[in-house]
Parts: structure tokens; sequence; C-alpha cells
């Protein structure tokens, strides 16, 4: 009988070398929550933004603090009044504590879900940030079929998943990425469009691929997009970015992102769509736990196609 865990541990702001695994007690389920025994943790830029210290003012940060939102794994213990699951069910989920990277984490019932079977725990323990915030995106600009949408870095975790999301939505897509992603954005059904440096230049592309103009435009990189979205005469409503608030700001574009589809609905939905196959999720590594700061590593280089995911309790 396992008696204790190990979660993932900071206690200053700092770079990857700042993390550590520690022994912590076993969780304890509340009224309403279940433990989950972790089988896989995806790992998010926005983690190491928080680690850093880049959010301080957005998501501040208690020491000794925990870090990761994505987890799948099976149900361990129940809480008080809890009927949902039972142990030994396999779910999928989100916490908002920055527990998930642990080998158990106590996770209210309602940030979880089923897992489909057809779903390997990597990509179940990786899809609640990506899933959700591309579902709020897309959502944001209201595409309809025949409109054509541009989105910047589209070859990414979150933009992998726009894209397909707007393609299910008929949309026409004009993905920016680097020439390295053009063939997989084909085949899911997307115009590549290569970015560079100099964003006049970006502009004329966009352009002579969509002469009758760009309805709407989802930017998953930074302000300059905003702007660029702007210049194309494009309505600020139907501009939607989850990185660039303060450009946001100036402009009245939107900022949609996963704190707009955090529910299990959502959740839901998006598992069933990668569990089909209608939406291709790809998983470019897996770690243990131990090695969290070398999977940070691989993620910072930012040139990875598909999630990085820390296996907590081994490959299972």
């Amino acid at each position: 009988m396992t008696t204790g865990a190990r979660a993932v541990r900071f206690d200053r702001y700092g770079g990857r070398d700042v993390l550590y695994v520690a022994d912590i007690d076993m969780p304890s389920p509340g009224p309403g929550e279940v433990v989950v025994e972790v089988r896989a943790a995806g790992i998010n830029p926005g983690e190491a933004a928080i680690r850093t210290g880049a959010l301080r003012d957005i998501f501040p940060t208690t020491f000794p603090s925990g870090e990761g939102s994505d987890l799948a794994g099976v149900v361990a213990a129940i809480g008080p009044g809890v009927t949902e699951f039972s142990v030994g069910d396999e779910v999928l989920g989100f916490s908002f504590r920055r527990s998930s990277h642990a080998t158990h984490t106590a996770v209210p019932v309602d940030q979880l879900v089923r897992k489909p079977p057809q779903l390997s725990w990597e990509v179940a323990g990786s899809l609640y940030v990506v899933a959700a915030t591309a579902y709020a995106a897309v959502r944001s600009v209201s595409p309809q079929p025949g409109e054509t949408v541009a989105v910047s870095a589209a070859a990414g975790g979150v933009g992998s998943l726009v894209v397909q999301l707007l393609v299910l939505h008929k949309a026409r897509v004009l993905g920016i990425a680097g020439p390295g992603n053009a063939d997989w954005l084909r085949a899911h059904g997307v115009i590549p469009i290569a970015y560079g440096n100099d964003l006049q230049e970006l502009a004329t592309r966009l352009r002579e691929a969509a002469p009758e103009g760009i309805d709407a435009f989802i930017d998953l990189f930074g302000p300059d997009y905003v702007q660029l979205a702007v210049d194309l005469g494009i309505a600020p409503e139907r501009i939607d970015t989850i990185i660039a608030f303060q450009k946001a700001a100036e402009v009245g574009a939107k900022t949609e992102g996963s704190a707009e589809a955090s529910t299990p609905e959502v959740l839901a939905e998006m598992a069933d769509l990668v569990a089909t196959g209608a939406l291709d999720f790809d998983v470019a590594a897996t770690y243990p736990l131990d090695r969290v700061a070398d999977a940070f590593e691989e993620l910072e280089r930012r040139h990875t196609h598909g999630k990085i995911v820390l296996l907590p309790n081994g490959s299972q």
C-alpha cells in the first residue's frame, strides 16, 4: 500500500534549475473530490512563465509551489458526497491548484470526465489546456462556413487544434507557420503561409492568399500579429489573442482562452473528437517525473510539434 506521493516543487522564481521532486503526504479527498493516481500530465508554456515569475501579477505564487494543470489517471480514493466516480475509474481533467505534476493529486469531480478508452494516457493527460484554449479561441471569432480565418503559430500545440476546429467549421484557413510545417498543414486542409520577420511581407502573402479579404484572425503568438490583423482590415471583435492582452486592450480585440472554456462539457466534447479521429492530436515526447527540467528544456525550444508529457507513475 502506497502511503506517500511525489510532486514537482519550486521554492523561488527562476529557471528550470529551481524545479525538484519532493516526497509529500498522500493527498486526502475533501467533499466533492477524488484523489487521482496520475498516469500522465502535460506540460505547457504557461507553467514555465509562472515559474519564472513572468506572470506573477496575474498568477501570484506562494512557495513552495507545485505546478501542472493537465492530468489523466485512475481514481484512487473518493471524498464525501462523491457519486460521479468510483475507485478504479479512468479519468482526465484539470487542476486549478498547480498540482498535476505529481504521482497523486486531489481534484474536484467537476474538473474531471471519463477517459474514452480509445485515448492513450499520454494524449488524455495533455489535452485540457490546449483543447480548452483552442475551443474558446475558435468560438470567440464565430467562424462561418466559407469564411477565411488566419491563425498565427498555426502548427503549435494550440494552433494545430485551432486550425482543425476551423476546418470542421468549414472555414477556409490560412495557417501562419514555419516552412517545415507546411506539409502537415496542407494534409489537414489548411493553406500554409510562411511566417517571417518582415510583417509587411507577411501581410502581402496573406492578401495574395485571400484577395477577397480575411474575416477573422486568431493570434497564438504575440502583439505584432494582433496589429497585423488590424492592418488587414479585420474587425476587432473578430480578432482573438491568447497571449497579447495589452495589445488586445489597445485595439479592442478579444482575449478568450482556456479560462472561458474550462468546463467538463467542453473537455468531454474535445476528448470525443480526438478519440473518434475527428481531430489529430500528437504527443512529441514523454518524460518521467524526475526529468521534469529536461521536459521543460525541450518545451522551451519552441520547435516541438505535439505535446510533451510527464509520466509520474512510469509508463503504463
